[in-house]
């Protein structure tokens, strides 16, 4: 193996090294590290399949050839498939999660959004195999995927938070999730491993969530004098939109008995949201329970953040890496595929090249010096930023 300006048990790739080879011994040349190292360094610069790898493996072979053994050359696609359809999920995950471990800044306060994701085109009606359905936490300030754990089903999506829980180092963040993770042993199991709730309230608490709303009632009935009371509104305008935010938190619990069945319960939040497009005007009210104190402005921004993992995370996945438009449907394989996305997404938004995500795997497949910098040198330090990134704010 020819000396590169980086050592590659140091970088991006290196991370990987450790995983075993379910290969029959005879059939492992190029090792198992090649083939990772080819698969991430052609999802990075815009691969979305096993074809797509093999073939950018095979025109970057002499680039290649620097760094690694290939005594084979660069194989076939079905070999890719094969490869990745035997390595196991949950050790591919365990170095990925090593990998951002070493580049994650612990913030406290950060806000770890968790939510689903079905990708729609992973599905198999001849074998009856159900769409992959994956549940991720987005580190909103360090813009990392913390995890992932699959599941076959939306349904199963409670047993896949808190199995992702457990394996993600929350002490000292909020951890906000949707109305499906509104349950006591999600809130209890955030609290036991040290960090904060925030958890949206629907009708999947009907009783809690009827008595969160009454608990606003009561206050506006008393000016809210005597509730532990705070107030917050923003206001936005762009794109021939104008969208107002009145964010309300309460740290009286008197009028929410249900609230002592929670761990950690500390407050309740109201969002009341007026959306002007168009010359059209829509209100929505969302109604919050958490264990993060009644700071307004703290409640303010985790609610903001949450659509993080919307937005920049499966939302790129989407219009970036096409992950909808995936046909990979071999049950192991797939999962590893989705991981190496979120490999390859990770580092993109921790590189500071300013370019939009899709820009960057062009640059990366264009630009080989790129391409190195993202595989064998760490990410540049991440700079200080205003946590709350809201506007035209008005306390209360």
């Amino acid at each position: 193996m020819r000396e590169i300006p980086w050592e590659l048990d140091r970088s991006l790739a290196g991370y990987f090294s450790v995983l075993e080879d379910q290969r029959c011994p005879i059939n492992r040349r190029p090792t198992l590290t090649d083939m990772i190292v080819i698969a991430i360094a052609a999802v990075l610069c815009g691969a979305d399949g096993w074809v797509a790898i093999a073939e950018f493996g095979r025109t970057k072979q002499p680039w290649f050839a620097q760094f690694l053994e290939l005594p084979n050359g660069i194989l076939a696609h079905d070999t890719f498939g094969r490869v990745f359809a035997l390595l196991q999920p949950q050790a591919f995950e365990a170095c990925f999660r090593t990998w951002v471990a070493s580049i994650r800044e612990l913030i406290p306060g950060e806000i770890i959004a968790i939510d689903g994701k079905t990708l729609r085109r992973s599905h198999d009606r001849a074998t009856g195999l159900a769409a992959l359905h994956l549940v991720s936490a987005w580190a909103t300030a360090n813009r990392v995927v913390l995890g992932q754990v699959a599941t076959d089903a939306k349904s199963n999506e409670i047993t896949a938070i808190r199995q992702l829980l457990e394996l993600l180092n929350i002490k000292g963040c909020i951890v906000t999730i949707d109305a499906m993770g509104c349950q006591t042993a999600i809130a209890e199991q955030i609290i036991a491993q040290g960090g904060d709730s925030l958890l949206a309230l629907k009708g999947n608490q009907g009783t809690l969530a009827a008595e969160v709303e009454d608990a606003f009632i009561d206050a506006d009935a008393k000016d809210d004098v005597g509730c532990d009371a705070q107030g917050l509104e923003t206001s936005e305008r762009g794109h021939e939109r104008r969208e107002i935010r009145r964010y309300r938190t309460l740290g009286d619990l008197s009028g929410v008995p249900r609230s002592a069945v929670w761990e950690g319960m500390n407050m309740i939040g109201m969002v009341e949201s007026q959306r002007e497009v168009a010359g059209k005007t829509s209100r929505e009210t969302r109604f919050f329970i958490g264990s993060i104190q009644t700071e307004v402005a703290t409640f303010a921004r985790a609610v903001r953040d949450y659509w993080g993992v919307e937005n920049d995370l499966h939302w790129s996945l989407d219009v970036a890496f096409r992950e909808d438009e995936c046909r990979v449907r071999e049950t192991i394989a797939r999962e590893n595929l989705a991981v190496l996305r979120h490999i390859a997404l990770t580092r993109l938004k921790n590189d500071g090249t300013k370019l939009g995500i899709q820009n960057k795997r062009l640059k990366a497949g264009w630009d080989e010096r790129y391409l190195t910098k993202l595989l064998f040198e760490p990410p540049e330090p991440k700079t200080k930023t205003s946590a709350s990134g809201t506007s035209n704010i008005r306390k209360t």
